[in-house]
């Protein structure tokens, strides 16, 4: 069978039977424009509400048609192969297989399945249920985009405030979101990212420039109780429970929260590309000395790398439309000569949310 024809194999597979709706939704950032069709209007008016900042109405040249179809999970009779999760990371998540021209992606705790193909990818499975995977599909295809023209994935949150931009990244459980939304409170700082950063040099020049993913902030409950500003996504009595427990269990605790940045900040508070301006590594721990900020160079502190870099995962495709086929380690030196002329910072210490976020606001003054 050749390329064409097992491909759209298994789009027949995924969409037959079910009929599209005749609205789409269209999304553009940064020139990238992604087409989303579905046979759930119920589906994409979620996703254009999720999307809003970057609906566009006009007419536009499409990048990427994706289709989302809501259905049960597709039976498929292929051989799935687990994907091998990253360090620190247990269970079974993702299971892959490839054929000539695509990768299906078999979500393994919600039957999910994803066709990621160059230009039509196609999502199946109760798609309603689980809005948040197919809005991180509709993601990876943007940082397929972004991998392809260069820019280098990070682990990392991120915010600018008038021209001036702070990256966060941290170790596992390290408070990088925890920080990034105390920033946030700033009445001009602009959310960037949460989790992924892209970060690319520029010919030339010292300067790195930093772009962030349409993907709002998914947080922890300890993260919400200690900002008054998010705590209306609680209730009363959840956070009473929730400032009842230990504080070590409150910090580990794995319960996930959308934070809506255009409700919660208002309007005009969410940028996606903007200029680094200094990048810090939480390297803190609890129950440690007084927080210190110190600079550093990465050549000489490769132990920081960790916090920071990211493996593209299974979504990735090539430029030339080929896919990683098993988890690859990332390269130290890309991050070293990327941000060789960045202003990198090490917070070691104890945890001070207070007192980090007065060296924010200081070095952003």
């Amino acid at each position: 069978m050749d390329k064409q024809s097992e491909l759209d194999r298994f789009q027949a597979q995924f969409t037959a039977g079910y009929s599209l709706v005749e609205q789409d939704l269209s999304l553009q950032i940064e020139g990238w424009v992604l087409v989303v069709r579905s046979n759930s209007s119920d589906l994409l008016q979620r996703l254009a509400h999720y999307f809003r900042h970057i609906v566009v109405t006009e007419p536009t040249p499409a990048s990427v048609c994706l289709t989302a179809i809501q259905r049960p999970p597709p039976d498929l009779p292929v051989a799935f192969k687990d994907w091998e999760r990253e360090a620190g990371k247990s269970g079974r998540k993702d299971a892959c297989f490839d054929f000539a021209g695509g990768r299906l992606v078999h979500k393994v705790r919600t039957g999910m399945v994803f066709l990621q193909c160059v230009d039509a990818p196609v999502a199946a499975g109760d798609c309603l249920a689980n809005d948040n995977q197919v809005i991180n599909f509709i993601n990876a295809q943007f940082m397929n985009w972004l991998q392809q023209k260069n820019w280098l994935i990070c682990h990392a949150a991120a915010i600018e405030m008038q021209g001036k931009s702070i990256a966060i990244a941290a170790f596992s459980g390290g408070g990088k979101s925890t920080t990034m939304l105390r920033l946030m409170d700033l009445p001009n700082s602009r959310f960037l990212t949460n989790d992924r950063l892209f970060i690319r040099g520029v010919s030339d020049a010292a300067e790195v420039q930093i772009s962030g993913v349409p993907k709002l902030p998914r947080i922890n409950p300890g993260t919400i109780v200690a900002n008054p500003v998010l705590q209306p996504i609680l209730s009363s009595a959840r956070r009473e429970q929730l400032l009842a427990m230990p504080r070590q269990a409150l910090w580990d605790l794995e319960e996930k929260y959308d934070v809506d940045i255009l409700e919660t900040y208002g309007p005009e508070r969410i940028q996606h590309v903007a200029e680094l301006g200094c990048f810090l590594i939480l390297n803190w721990k609890h129950h440690a000395e007084k927080m210190a900020v110190q600079k550093v160079d990465l050549k000489e502190r490769r132990d920081l790398l960790p916090a920071l870099m990211k493996t593209p995962g299974p979504f990735y495709q090539q430029s030339d439309g080929q896919f990683q086929t098993e988890q690859v380690r990332p390269e130290p030196q890309r991050y070293i000569n990327t941000l060789a002329g960045a202003a990198v910072y090490e917070v070691s210490g104890g945890i001070d949310f207070d007192g980090l976020s007065a060296w924010c606001r200081q070095w952003l003054a």
